[in-house]
């Protein structure tokens, strides 16, 4: 059976775990070979095993790469380890990098009284100036035939105003904001959209405070496929629902919207934020 995504080149940010590492299979189980890329050496472990699995699980090749994306030197190190990895076919052959998906992301909540300086810049480097620096780096090895696939991971919280996202919450902002002046600027090259999740599983989710989570309770209420069904989703998420309102995404569902954005049949849309959220945010 063909696999839509065959022979492709992915890279995935942040990919070692979570919503990365769920993308990063997405892709992988379509066909892609694949540069699972991490930050710390806490992650060194994780990206090794992700990459492997994928490996021998779908028969594709992936491989960890290392490089902190939110400086330039760390984007052209994720450039090229994957020239590395991934050599021309033949010599004379063109480098060439077929789908970016800008995942790495941190948050860092505070009420405006208590966001620092610090707070604010390493957010934004992170978020956005990492974003930037990858798809400066790769635009040179972008197909010119306007079969790449750029997509961003926004969030529902560039639009909703949640109490304590005001550095978070601006840095989705700006990466909705690229995302329209990047699927304008390389056209020719590539697709460019943004998911924007909401509540998502894992870790991030995980960490948010009760204090947040009470403030965030009427939109999950209010979110269609957010409601836990008993006999569908597993037991504990049915009795944390009830606590909190709703059951957050599943990691594979966010990976399938990017996947979907990332195939032939997406090629005539870009520019555009698109819904990942369970309908927590209706445009």
């Amino acid at each position: 059976m063909t696999r839509p995504l065959e022979g492709k080149l992915g890279i995935v940010t942040g990919a070692s775990r979570g919503i990365g590492a769920a993308i990063a299979e997405n892709l992988a189980s379509k066909g892609c070979n694949l540069v699972i890329n991490y930050t710390s050496s806490s992650s060194a472990d994780l990206a090794a095993s992700v990459a492997e699995q994928l490996s021998k699980t779908y028969g594709v090749r992936a491989v960890p790469v290392r490089a902190d994306v939110g400086t330039p030197a760390g984007a052209a190190a994720l450039i090229a380890g994957a020239q590395q990895h991934f050599p021309p076919p033949s010599e004379g052959a063109r480098f060439q990098i077929d789908i970016i998906v800008n995942n790495a992301g941190i948050a860092r909540n505070a009420l405006l009284p208590q966001v620092t300086v610090e707070d604010f810049e390493e957010t934004y480097r992170v978020n956005v100036l990492g974003p930037l620096l990858v798809v400066q780096a790769a635009q040179p090895h972008l197909p010119r035939d306007r079969s790449g696939r750029i997509v961003n991971l926004s969030s529902v919280s560039s639009s909703t105003g949640f109490v304590t996202q005001s550095v978070y919450g601006g840095t989705k902002a700006a990466l909705e904001a690229m995302t329209r002046t990047w699927a304008r600027e390389l056209a020719e090259n590539a697709t460019v959209n943004a998911v924007n999740p909401g509540p998502v599983e894992g870790p991030m989710y995980a960490a948010n405070t009760p204090e947040f989570l009470d403030g965030i309770r009427g939109w999950i209420l209010h979110t269609p496929l957010m409601k836990a069904r008993e006999g569908v989703d597993p037991d504990d998420v049915v009795r944390d629902a009830n606590e909190t309102g709703g059951r957050p995404a599943y990691t594979k569902e966010v990976a399938g919207i990017v996947g979907m954005l990332c195939g032939e049949d997406a090629g005539w849309c870009t520019g555009q934020v698109v819904c990942a959220n369970g309908g927590m945010l209706m445009h």
